[in-house]
């Protein structure tokens, strides 16, 4: 790894940082899946700072943004846009919806029906939209930070495991603690900080990295204590579904952009312990006493099958 790229990393946390206070795990998680070139879910209750990590990411990397506020009458053509008549020319004219930009906030994605969260879904998995039998690329770097508060809220629709495993990564932000929330309210006085925020890096700066992150190294032994990790949520007798194969692909990639988000040109066991229940609890289906939707009693059986798998020397 250069300098200058371990250089840009880390300009790039500190710039987000510097408005999502003390949420430094949850800023190094939306990183990983920024520099692994995939998307962030971003679940939890309303008010704990979900749309302001968003906003911080977006205006830290200099590039197209925008923000579809997800309501129960959204229409897909309203994500991915739609081919207008010209009576000047006579013609068809496509016209974009917001879905093509560089970094795409999908707020509470969770409020609107499955038929529209799947447009969104469908350009996140291939990259591109179809509209009327023609498909249009996406622009590059694309990553959608989607947000959603907890199914058991009223009125909404909660994402299908299908779905759900279109996410490389999902985050809880938590509360913070009473210092924490004390800098919030101090930093809140007179202005909102996110809104000053400067980009960082630029969106060929991220492509360059999301390509170096690639050529991260991965010991043999690495992949067999992923491989056996994923091995134990199949062979898990309170889970219906284990990790799939994709879900597995989505773990090596996002060690790999852990290792150079740490600073290393290579993955260690860390890596894999740190990334387990972010990366694989929304890619699992319980059974018996556990559902979906309790987030920290998934997250917690996949720690514990981490701690029973033998730690490579």
């Amino acid at each position: 790894m250069t300098t200058e790229v371990d250089s840009l990393i880390a300009e790039l946390e500190r710039n987000i940082s510097s408005v999502v206070l003390g949420k430094t795990d949850a800023v190094r998680m939306c990183l990983v899946a920024l520099l692994a070139g995939e998307h962030v879910l971003l679940e939890d209750v309303p008010g704990v700072g979900k749309t302001l990590m968003a906003k911080a990411l977006a205006r830290s990397v200099s590039g197209e943004f925008r923000r579809i506020q997800f309501t129960p009458d959204l229409l897909p053509s309203d994500i991915v846009g739609s081919n207008v008549y010209s009576s000047q020319t006579g013609e068809f004219k496509f016209s974009e919806g917001p879905i093509f930009s560089n970094v795409v906030l999908a707020d509470e994605i969770n409020r609107t029906p499955p038929r529209t969260q799947s447009a969104l879904l469908e350009a996140m998995s291939d990259g591109q939209a179809s509209i009327d039998g023609h498909s249009h690329k996406l622009p590059t770097p694309f990553i959608v930070i989607a947000t959603q508060n907890p199914f058991e809220f009223e009125g909404t629709y909660p994402l299908p495991e299908s779905q759900l495993d279109r996410f490389l990564i999902r985050v809880s932000m938590g509360y913070p603690n009473r210092e924490e929330e004390r800098q919030v309210l101090i930093s809140h006085r007179d202005k909102e900080p996110v809104d000053e925020l400067q980009p960082v890096i630029s969106g060929a700066q991220i492509i360059q990295i999301q390509e170096a992150v690639r050529q991260v190294t991965v010991e043999d032994s690495i992949y067999d204590y992923l491989l056996d990790l994923v091995s134990a949520t199949r062979n898990c007798d309170e889970l219906h579904v284990g990790v799939s194969t994709r879900g597995a692909l989505c773990m090596y990639r996002a060690t790999q952009a852990l290792a150079m988000l740490s600073g290393r040109d290579y993955v260690v066991p860390d890596d894999v312990k740190t990334l387990a229940a972010p990366v694989m609890a929304h890619r699992v289906i319980p059974k018996g006493y556990l559902h979906a939707g309790q987030r920290e009693a998934v997250e917690q059986l996949i720690e514990r099958l981490v701690s029973d798998i033998k730690v490579p020397a």
